[in-house]
């Protein structure tokens, strides 16, 4: 039995992402010219599977991770029966347990990252945004997704100021990521810069709030991304920052 808080808060969020055609188009386009058929994707934060969809309408290989139950039962029966691996787990640094912090109203903002509530709940956008319960959840890692399942041609991650964490349990480089950015914490999407210079050599676009086409005209330097970062958060508020790896690094047993 679902309470009706719950209920409330899924039913918003399936108006929200599946509820408006035109986002849902620009999306299809947009993934359309990024992920050719026949590519693994990690969808980590998958919600209501609203990118796993269309990925999976475009012959992508889906694995889509979420840690509520109410929306991984959600997509068992909805994506699942279509191809994709669906896990109910949270992602992190380490493999473990953790405690998730849910909003039953506002179930897209349920997050790991206690810092980040504490950041976000002072500002005027989540004044009305409450965490009144908590799940007790498994966690794995990228580097165990990618044992099991194979790497990933892309990986999104959208975990409400969990990003960076993620991005410490991968110790090799990816081909494409995709990690949220928000204006009122800043500081999570520096520190996945940070990670990203720790795995390679990535360069980075973005997307504006649920618009579906890059920002920048070109893809932009590492030595420029902290700038760009900026930008972002000042005019746009948030959205996802793509990072597309260049050059992987060398191995450590490799002449210099």
């Amino acid at each position: 039995m679902i309470a009706p808080a719950a209920a409330l808060g899924l039913a918003r969020s399936l108006l929200v992402y599946h509820g408006q055609p035109w986002r849902t188009r620009a999306l299809r386009r947009f993934y359309g010219a990024l992920v050719p058929p026949g590519a693994l994707v990690f969808d980590i934060g998958a919600h209501v599977g609203n990118r796993s969809r269309i990925l999976l309408a475009q012959k992508a290989r889906v694995v889509a991770v979420e840690p509520q139950r109410i929306f991984h039962d959600l997509l068992l029966r909805s994506i699942g029966r279509r191809g994709a691996v669906v896990l109910r787990a949270a992602v992190g640094a380490q493999v473990g347990e953790a405690e998730l912090q849910v909003s039953s109203l506002h179930p897209t903002v349920s997050t790991l990252a206690e810092d980040w509530r504490r950041a976000v709940s002072a500002t005027p956008g989540f004044a009305g945004v409450r965490w009144d319960r908590s799940e007790r959840v498994p966690v794995t890692t990228l580097d165990a997704l990618v044992a099991e399942h194979g790497r990933p041609d892309f990986c999104k991650i959208d975990v409400e100021g969990h990003e960076a964490e993620i991005l410490k349990g991968l110790s090799a480089p990816l081909p494409l990521l995709a990690v949220e950015y928000l204006a009122e914490a800043p500081a999570v999407a520096h520190a996945c810069l940070a990670q990203f210079a720790r795995l390679g050599a990535y360069e980075f676009n973005a997307v504006a709030g649920e618009r579906h086409r890059f920002v920048a005209p070109g893809w932009v330097r590492a030595t420029d991304a902290p700038a760009f970062l900026d930008r972002l958060c000042a005019e746009t508020g948030n959205g996802d920052l793509y990072a597309r790896l260049v050059v992987p690094p060398p191995a450590a047993d490799a002449p210099r």
